[in-house]
């Protein structure tokens, strides 16, 4: 119980000080999201009348309140769900820009970890059992893939079975021409998303697919040697049992922590890749809010990415305590 409960405390203490964080980080920027948005109203031509300006500094600026009052003011506004106003597509809510953009990466990313985990976990284990054949030769393959900047690979996929090829579409979250009016729950859509979210998903599963199998091969490396697998091997227990009962199941457990991280940077997705094929997720929509000087946008990214990470890490923590006792005992 007395690890639980550390845990907890820790995760509050650390969501608070995130959360300040995010508040404060903006205000030490300079220039504020008012006088950007006013300053692209001017060049886009137009004279502004002091009714404008005045509501327009009103809902993105001019808080002529203490920082503390700013700062409870913040806290209420995100406990009711409200992130605030984009500049980058005014007078949308950050709220509708995230949720909008959430979905995207979360299946792709998502789906594409969860693939690279199952794959690496599952031929890193054969191999560490097969340590010392031609199998090994796998290791040094992936890992060259792992260490290929994934921006660089994307732009070899597209290079090669977008341009040269014509296989897979160069840009998009789906067929825009066959749906004019946006996402839509049918199976056509979905196979357009899915036909479109190939290659961004190839892309993240070989340039991380090496990191999970050199890891799992390792552990299994170090697993084999103990004693309780010379035991199982001593009783006469089949080979593919001992590899499945005792060897895998023991040699996963850090690889089960470091994907409970994984899933928890998800939510940030791959913000090189996204740009690379012009995916509509989190990613590039980060990328807008910095190139634009979006504050309250990228305000609103950042906080749901970190929440999203310490969800995942506080999951994984509490999932971690009941697959290995040694962590409860060990406060």
């Amino acid at each position: 119980m007395k690890f639980y409960a550390r845990r907890i405390a820790f995760y509050v203490v650390t969501l608070w000080a995130t959360i300040s964080l995010n508040f404060l980080l903006p205000r030490l920027l300079p220039g504020d999201p008012a006088d950007i948005l006013l300053a692209k109203m001017q060049r886009a031509g137009g004279e502004l009348s002091e009714t404008t300006v005045r509501n327009i500094k009103t809902l993105l600026g001019g808080d002529s309140s203490s920082m503390w009052d700013q700062y409870l003011a913040y806290w209420g506004r995100m406990l009711q769900g409200d992130l605030g106003v984009s500049i980058t597509k005014y007078p949308a809510p950050v709220t509708d820009l995230i949720a909008a953009a959430l979905p995207w990466t979360v299946i792709l990313v998502g789906l594409a970890t969860v693939i690279s985990f199952v794959l690496g976990v599952g031929i890193g284990a054969w191999v560490g059992w097969r340590r010392g054949t031609w199998v090994d030769h796998l290791v040094p393959f992936t890992t060259v893939l792992q260490s290929i900047p994934y921006f660089w690979l994307a732009l070899v996929l597209v290079a090669i079975f977008s341009v040269a090829l014509g296989w897979f579409p160069i840009f998009g979250g789906y067929d825009v021409w066959a749906f004019p009016e946006g996402p839509e729950w049918s199976w056509a859509f979905i196979g357009s998303a899915v036909y479109h979210g190939f290659l961004p998903a190839l892309t993240i599963v070989l340039s991380s697919v090496g990191g999970w199998l050199l890891g799992m091969r390792n552990m299994m490396v170090s697993t084999v040697s103990e004693d309780y697998i010379v035991t199982a091997e001593a009783k006469g227990l089949k080979p593919v049992r001992i590899l499945r009962t005792y060897a895998t199941r023991n040699a996963a457990i850090p690889s089960i922590a470091g994907f409970g991280i994984s899933l928890g940077f998800v939510v940030a997705g791959s913000i090189v890749m996204e740009q690379v094929f012009t995916y509509p997720g989190i990613g590039k929509l980060m990328i807008q809010s910095v190139q634009n000087s979006d504050y309250a946008l990228m305000q609103g990214v950042f906080l749901v990415i970190t929440i999203a990470v310490l969800a995942a890490n506080f999951i994984m923590d509490i999932v971690y305590g009941f697959i290995d006792p040694r962590a409860r005992h060990n406060v």
